[in-house]
């Protein structure tokens, strides 16, 4: 794992750095906790585990396309046996709460990586500068039951929504 010298975009025009440790396919994923928003406990992504895990970082649930892309994981991925889906943002667990039961979410964790920002560094989608500096970049991660980074997928550009077939796939063959 080395440095990110990553970068995507905001709106195509704002270019921002991202930091932190760049995960790439073949790593061991990187052992982080992060806040439950149903109820301020504390869960680990990352690792092995006895499921494989699909960990999606989102900039903030209180936009459309993260909305979006939480309600279609929390409906296709969750049909997936063997997989454990964590949606991870730097939104406080109160606000993630409440779009969790607004928006029906209840087949995912949503975790916040508000305290001290371990796993977007860990990963290396911290976003380092620009207007969205402290938030973390929209990538997905596909880990293996082994704790190896299976799949990464690091959309380039913010306001854009993942391939989700392609993370999906990805998501079963790990199972």
């Amino acid at each position: 794992m080395a440095q990110t010298t990553e970068t995507v975009t905001l709106k195509e025009t704002n270019v921002c750095k991202l930091a932190g440790t760049l995960v790439s396919t073949g790593d061991a994923a990187p052992e982080v906790v992060v806040v439950k928003s149903e109820d301020l406990s504390e869960v680990t992504v990352g690792g092995a585990k006895d499921k494989a895990q699909l960990v999606i970082a989102v900039p903030s649930l209180d936009t459309p396309v993260c909305a979006m892309e939480t309600t279609k994981f929390n409906n296709q991925a969750a049909a997936i046996d063997g997989l454990e889906v964590t949606v991870v943002s730097m939104d406080l667990p109160f606000a993630a709460k409440r779009f969790c039961s607004t928006e029906g979410i209840e087949n995912l964790t949503v975790g916040s990586d508000f305290r001290n920002k371990d796993f977007a560094e860990a990963y290396g989608v911290l976003i380092a500068d620009g207007p969205l500096a402290g938030v973390t970049a929209r990538a997905i991660f596909v880990i293996g039951k082994d704790g190896k980074v299976a799949y990464k997928q690091l959309v380039p550009e913010i306001t854009a929504e993942p391939n989700y077939d392609e993370a999906l796939e990805a998501a079963k063959a790990a199972v």
